[in-house]
């Protein structure tokens, strides 16, 4: 369904910015940190608490769950950005000549992201970003709303990054797109606080 961009050549375009907003919700750590806990305890990696199998059980889903909206949210914002570059990319006759789609911005996020926005989630902790993103746009792909946590299958919650990977793959083969290469497309990434500082000085120096 992809074919690569090889008319470009040596042009580069800026795409706007990605710019990713906190997690609002209040979730202690400790939420997530129990979550790996009880996940381990239940495949025997370590040892008991002296929690019941439900007890764990429960403190499992519970982790799962605030994983599932943490991605939800984050997809949000890069499928923002994604109709930001497709409404950009569909006044360049050239790019829809070359069949440059969601799924091609999508694939330079997750397969091809310029150095400086891999450096960047680095710095910020997040080391397996094309995971992270590619299931936090397959979860977008299917649910309009973050679901609620009755709605959700227990296999569902256990296994998500199984199904929001799939999910993904379904996404990315959903439409005919070009492949493309942070060679011929750049963008900065930023934290929303990080973006409207910017704003901020810029509207300061004008």
């Amino acid at each position: 369904m992809s074919t690569p961009t090889t008319i470009l050549g040596e042009t580069e375009f800026v795409l706007p910015p990605l710019i990713l907003h906190p997690f609002t919700e209040r979730v202690p750590p400790s939420t997530l940190l129990e979550n790996s806990k009880a996940a381990l305890m239940l495949s025997g990696l370590i040892p008991s608490d002296g929690s019941d199998q439900e007890e764990l059980k429960r403190r499992l889903l519970a982790g799962r769950y605030v994983e599932i909206r943490m991605l939800f949210f984050l997809g949000k914002d890069v499928l923002r950005w994604i109709d930001q570059c497709i409404e950009w990319a569909d006044r360049i006759p050239t790019l829809n000549e070359a069949e440059v789609r969601g799924q091609s911005f999508a694939g330079l996020l997750t397969a091809n992201a310029p150095e400086p926005v891999k450096e960047k989630l680095t710095r910020w902790g997040v080391l397996d970003y094309v995971s992270i993103f590619s299931r936090a746009i397959g979860l977008n792909a299917m649910f309009a709303e973050p679901p609620a946590f009755e709605s959700l299958a227990e296999e569902f919650l256990r296994n998500y990054h199984r199904y929001a990977d799939f999910l993904y793959r379904c996404y990315m083969e959903s439409q005919a797109h070009c492949k493309i290469v942070s060679k011929n497309f750049r963008f900065e990434l930023y934290a929303s606080g990080e973006y409207s500082r910017i704003l901020e000085s810029e509207w300061g120096a004008s």
